[in-house]
């Protein structure tokens, strides 16, 4: 079971990406020890500029680039010979500028959701070794990518992230009538979509599952039901390599199951969250009168009209540890943590020494 991973012209010892989450909290240091350990390290885009220390309040999108170049360089620090790439919001107002950035970085993958990355490729023309890596939720979703990418670029994806939203954090690429309901099968889709490009390109790239995926068990019956590989992100908070903050990954600990739902984000989103303090959330930029700051969503309630709240600072103000005020992204299974661990002892139990040594 310790097949490895290859995405275009790289390859990984496990078949694990450590999956993105912003504002901060899977930067340099997570991205650059999961690379390290064997596995696919992401670096979020999304926010890098908050708290930087380049932001001087007029700056945002300048300073968001600097930030993440920083951040891929010094997650290559910490792993030099490791697969480490970037994750991409396309709601962003930036994604042009963040897409180039990455790659001129050294980014060595670039995966994107929260929206469909039609325009990627033709950012990235000057990349050819930059993998690319849509993330769908559907059947359908991976077939029309697919074929704008062909006529207008004469390019296919590399790899496809399938996410089930009915368990993954953050936002969802899915209509919120449609979540919740018993009617999606992560699997199916993983199979459709492998299927789809074999017989339509006769092409035979990676298909990883995403959402959900908490431990060896749920690695293996990934596997066994046809993925080529896992996308992991809230199992990555509660370890001491996590970018963020002590408070932040306690929130995690402390957290019950129903402490887990669903809210609308002002992307237009839904998204999977720690949600009793959304009242709070929405609060504090009411009593702070709190104006669109930084125009980083293409797409915002908040900007158009102040209706929820701003959803980057509050990613933000979490963390850095205000969990009070601030907006705390997780999974269906962010209460299964039990302990702060380390990267290192992740792996481990996914993928065991003595297994290892024996293949």
């Amino acid at each position: 079971m310790t097949k490895g991973l290859t995405i275009g012209r790289h390859s990984a010892r496990f078949p694990v990406i450590q999956g993105g989450m912003g504002v901060r909290i899977s930067a340099h240091r997570l991205a650059g020890h999961v690379a390290k350990t064997g596995g696919i390290g992401l670096v979020a885009a999304a926010g890098l500029a908050l708290n930087s220390g380049l932001y001087n309040g007029k700056n945002f999108y300048a300073a968001d680039r600097e930030a993440l170049k920083i951040e891929l360089t010094k997650a290559r620090e910490i792993a030099p010979d490791g697969v480490i790439g970037v994750n991409c919001m396309v709601a962003v107002s930036n994604y042009n500028e963040v897409i180039l950035a990455s790659c001129e970085a050294g980014a060595q993958l670039i995966v994107s959701g929260a929206g469909l990355p039609l325009n990627l490729p033709g950012l990235t023309v000057d990349y050819p070794d930059v993998a690319l890596v849509p993330i769908v939720s559907s059947v359908k979703a991976a077939q029309l990518i697919a074929r704008k990418w062909h006529r207008g670029f004469d390019r296919l994806p590399d790899a496809i992230v399938v996410e089930d939203p009915e368990t993954a954090g953050g936002h969802l690429g899915e209509k919120p009538e449609n979540i919740g309901v018993g009617k999606y099968d992560q699997y199916a889709t993983v199979r459709g979509v492998k299927q789809y490009f074999q017989e339509q390109w006769d092409l035979d790239i990676p298909v990883i599952a995403a959402g959900g995926i908490w431990d060896r068990a749920d690695l293996q019956h990934a596997l066994e039901q046809g993925s080529d590989g896992v996308q992991m992100a809230s199992r990555f908070v509660c370890t001491e390599e996590c970018d963020a903050g002590d408070v932040f990954k306690q929130a995690y600990l402390k957290c019950q199951q129903e402490d887990i739902g669903l809210m609308m984000s002002p992307a237009g989103l839904p998204a999977r969250a720690l949600i009793a303090n959304i009242p709070a959330v929405r609060q504090h930029d009411l009593d702070m009168n709190l104006r669109c700051p930084l125009n980083c969503l293409k797409k915002c309630t908040y900007k158009e009209n102040q209706e929820r709240f701003c959803v980057i600072t509050a990613l933000d103000r979490a963390q850095q540890d205000d969990v009070e005020t601030g907006l705390v992204f997780c999974g269906t299974n962010a209460w299964k943590a039990e302990r702060i661990e380390t990267v290192g002892e992740i792996f481990e139990e996914l993928f065991p020494s003595a297994e290892r040594d024996a293949d």
